[in-house]
C-alpha cells in the first residue's frame, strides 16, 4: 500500500493549506457576525461567496470528482482528495469554499454518471459552477430507511408525466434559499423485486405540491442549510426527469454512497485534528492546583488516547481511498464500510475530551466543540447508521468460512 498523494496531489495540499489558513479561519469570525446580522438562520452570507471566488481563481475548485467530463477532465484520484477533504474539515466553510460540500457532491455524482444531456445542462453545470444548491431525498419518517428498499413514497407514471406521493425528512441541504432542485427516492413498481422497485427523479424546489414543512434541529443546532421535512402532495415532473431507467434508483443510491463516505470520514479526521489542537493549546494555558491542566496524568492520557484515535481513523481511510484507486469501490467495500463506522467514532471521542478539557466552556457556543460535536453524532446515522456497517462488515468476514 502506497498513501503517497501524487505530485499533483501534494501541490494541492500545499495550496489548499495556505488558502485555509490565510482566507477561511480568518472568515469563521466574519461568517458569524454576518449569520447574526441576518437574522435568518438560513441566510447565505457573503463571505461564502467571497471564499468561493477566491478558491476558483486559485483553482481549488471542484476537486472531489473522481469521474472523467467535460468539466473534469483530469480528476484526482481518491487517495489525493482524501488528503485535501482532511485539510477542508478542519473548518465549516472549507468544504463550500472549494464546491466540494454534501450533497451538492454526490448529486453532481449522480447527474454526470446517470443524467442525460439535458439534465446536465440545466443542473449539473449551475451546480459545479456553485451558482445553485441541491439536496438528495431519500430518508422517510414513517419507515426504517436504514433499509432503502422500505422507501414508501411513490412515482407514478401518467403519460408524459411522472407524480409523486410522500413524505420524506432530514433531507440535508433543503431549507438554503438557494437549493433549486431535488433528486427524489421513491417506488416506481411495488411488485417487482426488491432492489428493481426504486427510482430516482429530479424535481424543481419550486413544482406545485411540494412543501417544505419544517427544517428540523440537531441536538438543538439549526444548520444553515438545514435538514428538513418535506411533502410530496401529487407532485408532477415530466418524465424526462426521471434518472436513467425505472428500477435503478437502488443502485444510483450505492454509486453514490462511496466516494461521498471517504469525503466524511476524512473531514470527521479534520475536524478531530483542530479540536485536539484546541485542546492542547486550551491545557497549557490553564493552571489547575498550582501547575498547568497539561501536566496532569490523565489529560496526557486524553492527548495520547486522541492522538491514537486520530492516527488509526485516517490509516483505514486512506486505505479505503487507495483501494478504491487500485480495485474500485467493490472491492473496499468492507474497508468503506468500517470507515464510516470508526472515523465518527475516533473524531466523536476527541472532540469530547476537548470539551472535557476546556470545562463549562467546552459546552456553549463560544469555541465551537458543542457544534462540532453535533455535526459528527449525526454522521453516525447519516449514510448508514454504524449498525447496518456493522452487518455488512459481519456478512462479508463470515462469508469467508461459508
Amino acid at each position: 500500500m502506497d498513501f503517497a498523494p501524487s505530485p499533483r496531489g501534494a501541490a494541492l495540499v500545499t495550496q489548499l493549506t495556505d488558502f485555509m489558513e490565510s482566507h477561511v479561519y480568518p472568515a469563521e469570525a466574519v461568517y458569524e457576525t454576518q449569520m447574526e446580522g441576518s437574522g435568518d438562520p438560513h441566510h447565505h452570507p457573503q463571505i461564502i461567496e467571497d471564499l468561493k471566488a477566491e478558491a476558483r481563481s486559485r483553482g481549488l475548485w471542484n476537486l472531489f470528482m473522481p469521474h472523467v467530463t467535460p468539466w473534469t477532465p483530469d480528476p484526482l484520484a481518491n487517495l489525493d482528495y482524501a488528503l485535501l477533504a482532511e485539510i477542508t474539515g478542519r473548518s465549516h466553510l472549507g468544504p463550500e469554499s472549494l464546491n466540494c460540500s454534501a450533497p451538492d457532491t454526490g448529486n453532481m455524482e449522480v447527474l454526470s454518471l446517470f443524467g442525460t444531456d439535458a439534465q446536465k445542462e440545466e443542473w449539473l453545470v449551475p451546480l459545479l459552477n456553485g451558482e445553485i444548491r441541491s439536496a438528495f431525498a431519500m430518508t422517510e419518517p414513517d419507515v426504517a430507511s436504514s433499509d432503502a428498499t422500505n422507501i414508501q413514497l411513490t412515482i407514478t407514471r401518467d403519460g408524459d408525466d411522472y407524480v409523486l406521493d410522500g413524505r420524506k425528512w432530514w433531507i440535508s441541504g433543503a431549507a438554503s434559499h438557494r437549493c433549486a432542485i431535488f433528486i427524489v427516492m421513491g417506488k416506481t413498481d411495488p411488485s417487482a423485486s426488491r432492489h428493481l422497485q426504486q427510482s430516482m427523479i429530479l424535481v424543481p424546489a419550486d413544482t406545485p405540491g411540494l412543501t417544505n414543512v419544517r427544517p428540523l434541529p440537531v441536538f438543538g443546532y439549526q444548520d444553515r442549510e438545514g435538514h428538513c421535512e418535506l411533502r410530496f402532495d401529487d407532485v408532477r415532473v415530466p418524465a424526462t426527469n426521471l434518472i436513467a431507467e425505472e428500477g435503478m434508483g437502488f443502485a444510483i443510491a450505492q454509486a453514490r454512497l462511496g466516494p461521498g463516505r471517504i469525503h466524511h470520514c476524512m473531514r470527521c479526521v479534520g475536524v478531530a485534528e483542530r479540536a485536539l489542537e484546541m485542546m492542547c493549546r486550551r491545557v497549557t494555558q490553564r493552571v489547575a492546583f498550582g501547575k498547568p491542566i497539561a501536566e496532569q496524568g490523565v489529560v496526557r492520557e486524553w492527548i495520547a488516547d486522541s492522538r491514537m484515535d486520530i492516527e488509526q481513523a485516517r490509516l483505514l481511510t486512506l486505505k479505503a481511498a487507495w483501494l478504491m484507486d487500485t480495485v474500485g469501490n467493490k472491492g473496499a467495500a468492507m474497508e468503506i464500510s468500517s470507515i464510516k463506522v470508526v472515523a465518527p467514532n475516533a473524531a466523536l471521542r476527541v472532540v469530547d475530551r476537548a470539551i472535557q478539557a476546556h470545562g463549562a466552556a467546552g459546552v456553549c457556543d463560544d469555541f465551537g466543540l458543542a457544534r462540532m460535536w453535533a455535526g459528527l453524532r449525526t454522521l453516525r446515522f447519516a449514510d448508514g447508521p454504524d449498525e447496518v456497517h456493522k452487518r455488512q462488515i459481519a456478512r462479508q468476514e463470515l462469508g469467508r468460512y461459508t
